[in-house]
């Protein structure tokens, strides 16, 4: 992430085509992506009818044409776009990216008639991802997934071991219990206020206004609040909780878990350490997971549960549905009443896992449907969302794994 904000302040406000176009590609390439010989991945300046490509990164099929800062990038994509025309068929331009060193105009040329994604300069610490496909999309997407997961997993780990401390006998089963639902749960609050699910900082502010010796009294009346719908709560309540929304799900339900106090240990990793960590990025789908993995190994073992990686569950809905789905989307074109049929048809499907541990298949596919949905809202504006998590369908026979599946779900719907 520092190799990506020194990248960010390297080229803010500034950037000439044919002075630092190169120099801009290559270190984009090197310091954001990781690729150690940037040089031979992309090639600059390829002649082409008397004309000269600005870039091509022939691997993944993405040609580049850049401007020097607030130039047209309309008038940039007309002029990449005639090159590409003219390109021999197994050069052809899967991706066509315009840049002004500030932004990046992507236009993907398997599907022209949908409006190009806009990346800026100044988002790309939280955004970066989304120019994966310069490399390899699948490729890059997996990795980043992975190196996200293994950094949260370390933290969900170091809280698991400083709460642990704290309990009066932590290898009881009922308290190993417990202990899995409160990491769930501070989990899931760190990931709602980075995700937009809580205020900004709600949750950390609430809990760094205590002293240590207070932050359990305070974590519990939290936990109180987020199981609470709004119409219910005591309309005296503080301020300071009136902002949480009630988190549907049950994940906080059982208000019979046992929760240690606090020390100065466990009061650092959670509102320094975990606090500090952005866990927006991590999908619905890896939350699920990650919680999984705090499970007892043992307890793993007994109940069968295993993390499946989002490219191994796509492995399996895709043929089974979603290859399918994306067809018959495409076949819809632009037709309103067409895509309106396909909304309908799979807003009305029901998923069911009859082993769904903590909702890995499930969350994956709500959100592919989801996707295909989004692409349904673009083409007609103002259409409501129609896919609902009210027709995902589980058994599971651990409760905790329940709760994350519950949890996970709502939050891709939310």
């Amino acid at each position: 992430m520092t190799a990506i904000k020194q990248f960010i302040d390297q080229w803010k406000d500034h950037g000439y085509e044919k002075g630092e176009a190169q120099t801009f590609w290559l270190s984009l390439l090197r310091d954001v992506f990781d690729i150690e010989r940037a040089e031979e991945w992309i090639v600059f300046e390829q002649q082409i009818n008397g004309n000269f490509i600005d870039a091509r990164i022939p691997s993944t099929n993405v040609l580049i044409e850049q401007k020097s800062i607030n130039r047209d990038l309309g008038s940039a994509f007309a002029q990449a776009k005639s090159y590409d025309n003219i390109l021999p068929f197994e050069q052809k331009s899967h991706w066509i990216v315009c840049s002004d060193f500030q932004s990046f105009r992507v236009h993907d040329m398997n599907r022209p008639s949908d409006p190009p994604e806009i990346i800026r300069l100044e988002d790309l610490a939280d955004e970066y991802w989304r120019l994966n496909f310069l490399i390899d999309r699948e490729a890059a997407r997996i990795k980043r997934e992975l190196k996200i997961s293994i950094e949260a997993g370390k933290i969900v780990g170091e809280l698991y071991t400083a709460f642990r401390k704290s309990y009066v006998n932590p290898d009881a089963p009922d308290t190993r219990d417990s202990l899995n639902k409160l990491c769930t749960r501070l989990v899931f609050c760190l990931y709602a206020e980075d995700a937009g699910l809580f205020p900004k900082h709600a949750f950390h502010d609430w809990l760094n206004d205590f002293k240590t010796p207070h932050m359990r009294a305070a974590l519990i009346k939290l936990f109180s609040i987020l199981d609470t719908p709004e119409p219910n709560r005591d309309p005296y309540l503080e301020p300071a909780l009136q902002k949480f929304k009630y988190v549907d799900g049950k994940l906080f339900a059982d208000a019979a878990i046992e929760i240690p106090n606090f020390n100065e240990d466990s009061r650092y990793h959670l509102l320094t350490e975990a606090a500090n960590f952005n866990w927006k990025p991590i999908s619905p789908t890896i939350f699920g997971a990650m919680f999984e993995n705090t499970l007892n190994p043992t307890t793993r073992k007994l109940g069968g549960m295993h993390y499946t990686s989002v490219e191994n569950i796509h492995k399996l809905i895709d043929p089974l549905f979603m290859t399918k789905l994306r067809a018959e989307l495409d076949q819809c074109g632009d037709e309103p009443e067409l895509l309106l049929a396909f909304q309908n048809k799979i807003a009305g499907l029901k998923f069911f896992d009859p082993a769904c541990g903590s909702g890995n298949f499930l969350t994956e596919t709500f959100l592919s449907l989801r996707r295909l949905e989004n692409e349904i809202i673009s083409r007609i504006p103002e259409t409501p969302v129609k896919v609902s998590i009210e027709n995902f369908f589980g058994i599971e026979i651990n409760d905790f794994a329940v709760a994350v599946a519950r949890t996970a779900l709502w939050i891709a719907e939310n």
